[in-house]
């Protein structure tokens, strides 16, 4: 059964994230809130987690679309080639903020994302709760949107309800408040112009 932790924006009890955080280190799965919906993610470093979330989304950890949530734009050098200028400007400009920025992957990325997996998608959400975990955790955490069965609804909103269909899948489920319905906006860097693969919440800022 999923712990519920209960956090608040304004004033994050760091504690609380210390908790999330050795759940993650543990190799733990959690569902946290962001700027736009809510997401499922883990610890990218370990493989085990990436996997399970893999299962759990139906797809293969190498031909994943997943995204990495990081606190800042310190960790883009670790996971990404060398960024151009107008490429990190446009990315300041816009983070952070409900944004998937497409850049091409370096070496370090972790293994098993390889496959023939060229690029890495970056998140830094305008959140404090998330942003401060993965601070504290000290490095990126895996992400995807967590989806609802109901056919009506594409993504859920209300933690309470997140708790309920997801409790037995997943070790933490942090409550941050009612999510978003509309995710990021996924804007391709990896060429010499940029391209929105996908609008979302947000309006980019050029």
């Amino acid at each position: 059964m999923a712990e519920y932790i209960k956090l608040y924006e304004k004033d994050t009890d760091i504690n609380r994230v210390i908790d999330i955080v050795e759940i993650l280190q543990k190799g733990g799965i959690i569902i946290y809130p962001t700027d736009t919906v809510y997401g499922l993610g883990c610890d990218i470093m370990n493989a085990k987690a990436v996997e399970k979330i893999a299962r759990m989304k139906g797809q293969k950890v190498e031909k994943s679309d997943f995204s990495f949530i990081c606190h800042d734009l310190s960790h883009l050098s670790d996971y990404s080639k060398p960024i151009p200028n107008h490429v990190f400007k446009l990315m300041k400009r816009n983070l952070p903020g409900p944004f998937t920025f497409i850049l091409e992957a370096n070496n370090k990325v972790p293994r098993y994302f390889n496959g023939k997996k060229k690029t890495v998608g970056i998140r830094v959400p305008a959140n404090n709760i998330i942003t401060q975990i993965v601070k504290e955790l000290g490095n990126p955490i895996l992400s995807t949107s967590v989806h609802s069965t109901d056919e009506i609804k594409a993504y859920m909103t209300d933690p309470e309800l997140i708790h309920e269909e997801y409790a037995d899948a997943v070790d933490a489920i942090i409550d941050g408040g009612y999510g978003d319905n509309e995710v990021s906006t996924i804007v391709d860097c990896t060429n010499d112009e940029f391209e929105i693969l996908r609008q979302g919440k947000g309006e980019l800022i050029l």
